[in-house]
């Protein structure tokens, strides 16, 4: 059995702006690297094999917090794949949800982007950002890291200095809200009696999803690789849970509540 928990970083300073922040490397905000401790204090007693973050300051900073409450301590692993979406040119500039880019070809989408700078939300999911991504291109990350790193954690135990091995794993995931929408529909994917259609890219700072892998039936668990996957049982246990926004007993001034702006996640609820 294979537990993974998917994390979106603590508040960055950028998301006290109303910018386009995917690739910039904006460090946690004052709230943020509270929230990051307030989730790292209340995995304490949750043992976590092994960390996966995104090499952007907000998530890897939101990783260390993480570890720095395990023990023993385990490995945070850094993978560029986990990063936000790239968002190209619209990147440092001010977001607007009011526009309306369907059916506009890339190159009128890239003229109105040159030519006004100004940066609407792409709806189709097959058209980049100007010299940036599309949501299908982080589906391609999101496919990648499920496949080649997360899930040969079904088969290869782990063990720490003075705790043996276990094919039961429990991993996390530091990454970003688009990152993570297509990170949990990658691995749902891989169930064929999973639901589809789920929503997963609209989280508050520090919320976690959390699912349970398991191969379906009496399959030979020691085949699994990322080109011969098992038929996989994939259960969502927890969703979008901010419990831990209860340790922080400090209020941040300018902010809503112990939120934070949630300027980024505000647009993207508004997009998708």
């Amino acid at each position: 059995m294979l537990t993974i928990t998917f994390i979106r970083h603590g508040e960055s300073e950028d998301n006290l702006l109303p910018i386009w922040a995917g690739w910039r490397d904006a460090p946690l905000s004052r709230l943020g690297r509270m929230q990051a401790a307030a989730l790292g204090q209340s995995f304490a007693s949750t043992h976590i094999t092994a960390i996966y973050s995104s090499d952007l300051k907000r998530a890897h900073s939101t990783a260390r917090a993480i570890q720095q409450h395990q023990s023993p301590t385990p490995p945070i692993n850094v993978l560029r794949d986990l990063r936000e979406m790239n968002f190209g040119l619209a990147e440092g500039n001010p977001w607007q949800v009011q526009g309306d880019t369907t059916g506009m070809s890339m190159e009128q989408i890239e003229r109105l982007c040159s030519e006004q700078n100004v940066f609407f939300m792409i709806y189709e999911r097959d058209i980049p950002y100007p010299e940036g991504e599309s949501l299908n291109d982080v589906a391609r990350r999101a496919d990648k890291v499920i496949r080649e790193f997360v899930l040969r954690h079904l088969v290869q135990p782990l063990s720490s200095p003075g705790v043996p091995a276990s094919r039961n794993q429990h991993i996390a995931l530091t990454s970003h809200g688009l990152c993570i929408g297509e990170l949990i529909p990658a691995l749902l994917r891989l169930d064929p009696e999973a639901p589809t259609g789920e929503y997963f890219a609209d989280l508050r700072n520090t919320a976690w999803f959390r699912a349970v892998v398991q191969v379906r039936h009496d399959y030979p668990t020691d085949t699994v690789d990322a080109g011969n996957l098992p038929p996989l049982r994939v259960t969502i246990t927890h969703r979008h849970q901010i419990g831990h926004y209860q340790l922080i007993r400090e209020l941040v001034p300018g902010h809503d509540g112990r939120d934070g702006a949630r300027a980024e996640t505000h647009a993207l609820s508004h997009a998708f």
